[in-house]
């Protein structure tokens, strides 16, 4: 698929993955659109890169349907999604003094990770079925984020984990699912990233986190997210596959 001058969407995109990943389409000939719910950094961002930004909650089907309208008016309607909002929470199983896992809080981080992710999923490709195929009988392609963690989560990670797994889970059945109508599914599987949650670690963890990758032995530059979501669009080879993005790293329990 040729990105330029086709219509995108980036969830998440006003920073970390997804900000350099909105960067790099645009770079590339895409108009992209930023759903966020960072009112204040999201317009920033797209101003920068040429783009649109919406204040989008992605579990939600009124707010995700008014955005693809409100893009689809710009920009017409997208062939390229990019899902990157999320969250994340540290919370174990059983805490202390016995306490069990706060549901609401597990709860909340399936409801934007995974069901937040289906449901942009479910409501774009319903308007990409509805394209033209371009030349390559492509209608659309999907770029899902999971993370190192639906396969190896640490200790108070169970949310972060089940969310991040059932993308990962999700993958093959909706490239089964889409493929009758040209539309790809892939996901990443990022390791440890140089994201704003990081940023905001001291100097010292962040470099004793990026020693414990194998090789490169750093944290990873989200444009190097940003490069293999591309190249995902680009290669229309790529369907129903994970890909890890992690420096070889396997993590430990804690």
């Amino acid at each position: 698929m040729d990105i330029q001058g086709l219509s995108a969407i980036v969830t998440g995109g006003a920073s970390g993955l997804g900000e350099a990943t909105a960067r790099r389409l645009a770079k590339s000939g895409a108009r992209v659109t930023i759903f966020d719910m960072n009112a204040e950094r999201g317009p920033k961002v797209a101003a920068d890169i040429g783009g649109h930004f919406e204040n989008v909650d992605v579990s939600s089907a009124d707010s995700v349907n008014d955005a693809l309208e409100a893009s689809a008016a710009l920009h017409g309607d997208a062939r390229i999604l990019v899902n990157c909002a999320g969250i994340a929470i540290g919370e174990k199983t059983v805490g202390r003094d016995n306490v069990p896992h706060d549901l609401d809080r597990f709860k909340k981080v399936v409801e934007v990770n995974l069901i937040g992710s289906f449901n942009v999923i479910r409501l774009a490709t319903a308007r990409m079925a509805a394209l033209d195929p371009l030349d390559t009988k492509e209608r659309g392609v999907v770029v899902n984020t999971a993370s190192v963690a639906a396969m190896e989560g640490q200790i108070g990670q169970v949310a972060y984990s089940a969310s991040k797994g059932g993308i990962v889970g999700m993958t093959v059945p909706i490239a089964r699912d889409l493929s009758g109508l040209g539309i790809r599914v892939c996901t990443i599987a990022p390791g440890l990233f140089l994201t704003p949650m990081m940023e905001g670690l001291p100097e010292e963890v962040q470099q004793s986190l990026g020693a414990s990758v194998p090789f490169p032995s750093r944290l990873g530059d989200p444009d190097e997210y940003a490069r293999l979501a591309r190249h995902i669009c680009e290669n229309a080879m790529l369907n129903g596959e994970v890909i890890r993005l992690d420096g070889a790293i396997r993590m430990a329990p804690r």
